[in-house]
Parts: structure tokens; sequence; C-alpha cells
């Protein structure tokens, strides 16, 4: 493996991961509960999971992972854009292309109509997407270390 690739896959990127697990549990699992107990619609239930997600992220990248010591709001405002951005690329990918698939095949599971199917695989599928863009975001722009 070269040194750039263990540079990359490094113990950052073991913690990363193991805090992403846990934003997972919160994120992910309230974006789940808000669709399907609450019956809120994919994108306000993604959003509001995000976002919330995205907090507890933000202090476990911060102070755990990153070790990041810079003060004031520009790491706030980083963390934020660069959240925005990979939720952005990640649902506006996932959204349409897993219900166009799921749509022109008539894909289903559980008893669900297609749209349900489909609304559900797209928030699995764009949280793995999210997951790949959030971690070169937040390593190399929103947490990045100063030369």
């Amino acid at each position: 493996m070269s040194n750039k690739l263990k540079s990359f896959f490094d113990i950052k990127f073991l913690k990363f991961i193991l805090v992403g697990i846990i934003n997972t549990l919160v994120g992910t699992g309230l974006q789940f509960l808000f669709y399907n107990l609450f019956g809120w619609n994919v994108w306000i239930s993604s959003v509001l999971g995000y976002i919330i997600g995205s907090v507890v992220s933000y202090f476990l990248n911060k102070h755990f992972t990153f070790k990041n010591k810079e003060k004031g709001f520009k790491p706030i405002l980083r963390f934020a854009l660069n959240i925005a951005v990979c939720y952005t690329l990640a649902y506006f990918i996932a959204v349409p292309l897993v219900g166009w698939i799921c749509t022109s095949n008539g894909w289903t599971m559980f008893g669900w109509s297609v749209k349900k199917f489909s609304d559900n695989l797209s928030m699995a599928v764009g949280a793995c997407l999210f997951v790949a863009f959030n971690y070169i975001g937040q390593r190399f722009f929103a947490f990045r270390e100063k030369d």
C-alpha cells in the first residue's frame, strides 16, 4: 500500500468510523423514525436526522477524531458547509436515482408501496454516499491540519 493511501486510512479513519457508527445510530435512526413513525416526508425526515446527527458528529470528530484545537466560528462554519455540500450531493443523487430504479422496476419489500420502499432505500443509499463524501470533507476541509 502506498504511503499516501496509508496516511489516508490511518487511526483518524478508524476513529471516524467509530464516531460514524454513533452518529448513524442517532441521525439515521431519527431519520427513519421521523419518516416511518411520524409519517413526515423523506426530505424533512432526512434533513432533521442529519442536523441532529451532525451536532453529535461535530463534537465527537472535532475533539476525538481529529483533535482540532481551533477556536471560534471558522471550524463550525467549515463543518456546516461540509455537511450541507455532502448532504446535497448524497441525497440529490440517491433520491431521484433510487426512485427511478424502484419505480421503473416495481421494486418493493415488506408489503410497502413502491414509493415507501423507494424512499426508505434512498435514505439508506444517501447515508452511504454521505459517509464517503463526509470523511473526505471533514478530514481535508472542516478539520484540516495546519501545515
